[in-house]
């Protein structure tokens, strides 16, 4: 066991960022820390337990551990269920699902009921709200369960003609694609904007997430993507070969994900994987996206306000004209020596008889017949001794059959 725990060391590192409770030395968190996670990681069993819910005793924690199948055998259950019994499960694993802390002991007993799991106590030498606190407990736990996340802003970015170049090209690509996104985030870091993302490879691209949650998290995120794209176009112009930098083409959506942790080695992944139905209709958009075009699709969903406390619910529209106001913080900004007088961000539209522009709302059938709505963007940087850097397509650039045009809504004065 202690040669175990000794290769699973810098793992637990990663937690060592939350600050200790009032009186408690670094030294001494970090062993309640090792004594918590070793206990969950026995449980786990390698990836075959997943733990489910938890809810913290005086001196250590109640869990709900069941083999991953519980989940799809829960909903199946013998066969036999009504619609309506389908339906109430599949609320109550989203509701399950979707708890980011601990349940209360009311709410903990009447879950393992419903699921049918006996609850394991997980003995510890100290109370685990005050010997690690509550925030990291959950951060602990979910790295041994899955999470089901409503509200949370996915890029997908993708290389136009991937698939032609050959392994080196492609190689080269890849790299400088990441090498934009280092340069981008750095670039907003030097305003204090700490993007805590997450990215994950599709083969010809990236999906880049703010690991953070809300309003603010899916905001910094748009701002994040468009610096990424300001860097690619900049490597564009600048490269000798074109072959070495990728053209590329872009989608942002909100949607609903699961989030996991595969098994690496001895431990559970340091980063999570994402799937559900926001990868789904953004890999359903990147297939309909023009070079260099930018995507953003049709959303209406709760979004945590930080300003508030509360929950917003934010569309596309909203959520577009909210980017605009902190854009202006960067104004300054240097991108290839030259400093940023202003950044706009839109959607497109047509403009009407009275001098009304108008936001223009596409629809996508995919190969199994889904609709999937979606509004073409826009991003123009201005540079005080630069040229600008115009991003995403215009409405005039975008051929009639791209994507069939549905409606025309929110006109206002450009």
């Amino acid at each position: 066991m202690k040669e175990e725990l000794r290769k699973r060391r810098s793992w637990l590192d990663g937690f060592m960022a939350y600050p200790a409770p009032a009186g408690l030395s670094e030294a001494q968190l970090r062993e309640n820390i090792i004594l918590l996670d070793q206990a969950l990681y026995t449980l786990w069993n390698l990836g075959d337990n997943l733990i489910y819910a938890w809810t913290p005793e005086h001196q250590g924690l109640r869990v709900l551990v069941a083999p991953h199948p519980m989940l799809t055998e829960f909903l199946q259950g013998d066969g036999h269920l009504s619609p309506a019994e389908v339906t109430r499960r599949s609320r109550l694993l989203d509701k399950l699902l979707s708890n980011q802390e601990h349940l209360e002991t009311q709410a903990f007993d009447q879950m393992a009921a419903e699921l049918g799991i006996g609850p394991q106590l997980i003995e510890l030498p100290f109370d685990p709200a005050q010997s690690l606190g509550l925030p990291l407990i959950a951060a602990i736990a979910a790295r041994y369960g899955i999470r089901l996340v409503e509200d949370r802003a996915v890029i997908l970015f993708d290389a136009v003609g991937f698939s032609r170049l050959t392994p080196l090209q492609q190689v080269v690509q890849l790299n400088s694609l990441s090498c934009s996104v280092n340069a981008a985030y750095a670039k907003l870091l030097d305003r204090e904007i700490n993007i805590n993302f997450a990215r994950t490879t599709t083969g010809d691209g990236f999906y880049i997430w703010n690991r953070m949650r809300g309003v603010e998290a899916n905001v910094e995120l748009y701002q994040l993507m468009q610096f990424i794209l300001a860097d690619n176009a900049l490597a564009r112009e600048r490269a000798s070969n074109p072959m070495t930098v990728p053209q590329l083409r872009a989608c942002f959506h909100v949607g609903s994900h699961y989030e996991f942790y595969q098994s690496e080695g001895l431990n559970p992944t340091s980063f999570s994987y994402l799937v559900g139905q926001v990868t789904i209709e953004l890999a359903r958009m990147i297939d309909h996206a023009l070079p260099g075009q930018i995507l953003v699709g049709k959303f209406n969903t709760l979004m945590h306000d930080e300003s508030t406390g509360g929950n917003v619910r934010i569309d596309s529209l909203d959520f577009v004209e909210r980017t605009r106001a902190p854009l202006r913080s960067l104004n300054g900004l240097k991108l290839a020596g030259a400093e940023v007088d202003e950044i706009s961000c839109y959607l497109t539209g047509r403009r009407d008889s009275t001098g009304l522009w108008g936001i223009s709302e596409y629809q996508i059938a995919d190969k199994h017949g889904f609709i999937h709505r979606v509004y073409n963007a826009k991003i123009n940087i201005h540079r005080r001794h630069g040229e600008p850097i115009y991003l995403g397509l215009r409405e005039e650039d975008l051929p009639e059959d791209a994507n069939r045009r549905v409606a025309d809504t929110h006109y206002a004065e450009l």
